[in-house]
């Protein structure tokens, strides 16, 4: 049997961790929490962090995961009606929204975190005229196939 490397590890779907983090957010439930939220639209994904918190009415199972979309097991419900799935969001914390204190840090996805929040950002000309084309495209009427998706620029 082969032996599993921590590569392997980090492309478990959910992560490994998944389990205990949705345990904590359930123990959380009626608690004010600070969120991190992706908000992807067809160019790109943002990120919007806000010192506004919102109570956590309940944790519940998602009936449609999908790791090629981003869609996790298990959504959130906020006090403002909205339901959140949690693969869209970076991390939930209790106390302060910025810079959280390991412990109060309830639920993060640190493969996001390190990608969005803290990563360098590169754009080269390649990828600018990618998304430029793929853009025109949408705007003309020529949707992309699913093969065709949006990709994140290239490491140099």
């Amino acid at each position: 049997m082969a032996e599993e490397t921590s590569d392997d590890r980090e492309r478990l779907w959910p992560s490994a961790d998944y389990r205990r983090q949705v345990a904590r957010l359930r123990r959380a439930v009626g608690r004010r929490i600070h969120l991190v939220e992706l908000k992807p639209d067809d160019a790109t994904i943002g990120v919007h962090l806000s010192n506004a918190s919102h109570e956590l009415l309940a944790v519940l199972d998602f009936p449609r995961p999908d790791p090629s979309v981003g869609l996790a097991p298990h959504m959130i419900l906020l006090d403002d009606g909205r339901g959140i799935n949690l693969g869209r969001i970076a991390r939930i914390s209790l106390g302060r929204a910025f810079r959280p204190r390991r412990r109060e840090i309830l639920y993060e996805d640190p493969l996001l975190m390190e990608r969005l929040l803290w990563r360098d950002r590169r754009l080269s000309h390649d990828f600018t005229a990618e998304r430029a084309r793929l853009l025109l495209g949408r705007a003309l009427g020529r949707l992309p196939s699913t093969t065709d998706r949006l990709r994140p620029p290239k490491e140099e």
